[in-house]
């Protein structure tokens, strides 16, 4: 383990103590430095949606590419917007409205055939936000994962050699909140053999507070 949850736990309270208060609820957030990878090469970067055992205080947005029965599901588990294959047309013809939907739904998922139509018309979109959809097979009930991807992030490094990631809300427990860290931290621990020579340092801290170091 890269550090033990009692001291990210502390670091965690120290950050949301030492942040001034606002007028909206601040999101804590941790950034993880790494060292001696090379990140030229794919195949040493990072790129994973982790599931936060405590969610981030408010659900993350779902949207689901569906037809008949998974577009019904999909309405019924409170899915943030559910789109048809002409939807994808439409989409591809306006994409302003492409861009709009890409940056404010967090997560997407498709039926595994439309997968093909959405990488050619709208993959140039999704691509390079993350948000290419996650397939699951035809006339699956998407519920389980919409209520998983609520409570999921996306980590990135692409080519660089920090990466941050959202891990709670300023009302949430520290404890909490350490738990979802600790979740972050397991992906880099499962990418690379020696993680404790990888990681050069964690910080944590709140949207617009100062950053306290765990290591």
């Amino acid at each position: 383990m890269l550090v033990e949850k009692e001291k990210l736990a502390e670091a965690i309270r120290e950050a949301i103590e030492k942040a001034k208060p606002r007028k909206f609820v601040e999101t804590v957030e941790m950034a993880v430095n790494l060292r001696g990878v090379d990140m030229r090469k794919p195949e040493n970067r990072i790129d994973a949606v982790v599931y936060l055992p405590h969610g981030l205080g408010k659900p993350r947005k779902v949207g689901v590419f569906g037809r008949g029965e998974v577009a019904l599901k999909a309405k019924e588990a409170g899915a943030d917007v559910v789109l048809s294959p002409e939807d994808i047309d439409e989409l591809a013809k306006n994409k302003r409205e492409a861009k709009k939907l890409a940056n404010k739904i967090d997560f997407f998922i498709a039926e595994a055939p439309l997968m093909p139509e959405i990488g050619k018309k709208l993959g140039p979109i999704l691509g390079p936000r993350g948000k290419i959809p996650q397939p699951i097979p035809p006339a699956a009930d998407p519920t389980p994962m919409i209520n998983r991807l609520r409570k999921s992030v996306r980590i990135r490094t692409r080519d660089r050699v920090t990466f941050h990631a959202p891990i709670g809300s300023r009302e949430m427990d520290p404890e909490k909140i350490a738990e979802n860290a600790l979740e972050i931290l397991k992906v880099v621990e499962n990418k690379y053999e020696n993680a404790s020579q990888v990681v050069k340092s964690v910080y944590v801290k709140t949207t617009m507070g100062p950053a306290v170091r765990v290591i």
